[in-house]
């Protein structure tokens, strides 16, 4: 190389991100990208190998090998005959580029868009979102079991949108518009969110329209304790859903501007909202039928249990952190 190629090449060493940083250290002594997540891929995949055709862990001997496929160890099982590898049966499987799977971990840890996690990774915008929602779909899985002492539950409204849809069912409008109805109607979709005081969150998508009670049942009764007590605002379906189930309930009359009885407020679930909406925003809405993603994606973030790419390279394989205290 020539030294005024050497000097522009070192200039570009200020702009690398941490992990490309990593990746360029790993590559002087050896160690591709490449082998690097592969080898983490199989780790995961060591402690919990069976056979995702019949759930059966006898596999072939000779140290349970069955050749190689795309830079991953073939696995055949003896009862059905199945070959399989350590991403069959994963939201990862059948996704190439592997080598960049940790980088783009590290796009969704700082919740970069689509085209902006695209550019910094050399790759089509259409790979960046289906690497988005396939990191996401187990990964938003990891979440708490219950809520427990006092909990707040409230409820916050985005506009329904078919962002991506091929036949939409109304005219199409600019992303992020608004609703032509006032108030709370089917256009808008109602995101419940409930959250007790260690921090543990819940949250479900319930439809189009305003909450009723019934939903309130569905989504909340089984995973509150009998002896919680629910901290709402006024809304009727609160008061019906509480009574009807037997557990304690106390309703702050935000609209008299009582924000705080006592130790009874809603604050918690409200910033939480806030913070949601905020995140929400550069987006310019997103689409309702992967809402649920976004939410589990934004629990990712506010929670702080994935931290790093390698951990949530391996949420997306199913394999948690160690579970919470609930």
């Amino acid at each position: 190389m020539r030294p005024a190629e050497w000097i522009t090449l070192i200039a570009q060493f200020a702009h690398l991100s941490q992990r490309q940083r990593q990746a360029g250290i790993a590559l002087l002594h050896g160690n591709a990208p490449h082998d690097a997540t592969v080898a983490l891929l199989e780790n995961v995949a060591q402690p919990r190998l069976a056979c995702p055709a019949c759930g059966s862990a006898h596999l072939h001997r000779h140290r349970h090998r069955h050749g190689h496929a795309h830079g991953l160890q073939r696995y055949r099982c003896v009862p059905c005959g199945r070959t399989f590898n350590a991403l069959t049966g994963t939201p990862l499987a059948r996704l190439r580029h592997k080598s960049l799977w940790l980088d783009y971990a590290d796009c969704l840890l700082a919740s970069d868009s689509v085209r902006k996690a695209a550019r910094q990774l050399g790759v089509h915008r259409n790979t960046s979102f289906r690497w988005r929602h396939r990191f996401l779909s187990l990964a938003k899985t990891d979440r708490p079991h219950g809520l427990h002492g006092i909990a707040e539950a409230d409820e916050l409204y985005l506009l329904a949108s078919e962002k991506g849809s091929r036949n939409m069912t109304r005219p199409p409008r600019r992303r992020g518009g608004h609703a032509h109805k006032r108030g709370i109607s089917n256009e808008q979709v109602c995101i419940l969110v409930a959250r007790d005081r260690t921090g543990q969150t819940l949250d479900f998508v319930t439809g189009k329209g305003a909450l009723t009670k019934a939903q309130l049942h569905h989504c909340l009764l089984p995973v509150i304790d009998k002896d919680v007590l629910l901290v709402t605002d006024g809304h009727a379906a609160y008061r019906a859903f509480a009574r009807e189930a037997g557990i304690s309930h106390v309703a702050v009359n935000l609209r008299a501007g009582i924000r705080v009885q006592g130790a009874a407020h809603v604050q918690n679930v409200n910033a939480y909202h806030s913070r949601l909406r905020q995140w929400l925003g550069p987006f310019h809405g997103v689409a309702t039928r992967y809402l649920s993603n976004y939410l589990g994606w934004r629990w990712i973030l506010d929670a702080r249990r994935i931290r790093s790419p390698e951990t949530l390279l391996k949420a997306t394989l199913g394999a948690f952190p160690h579970l919470m205290v609930t």
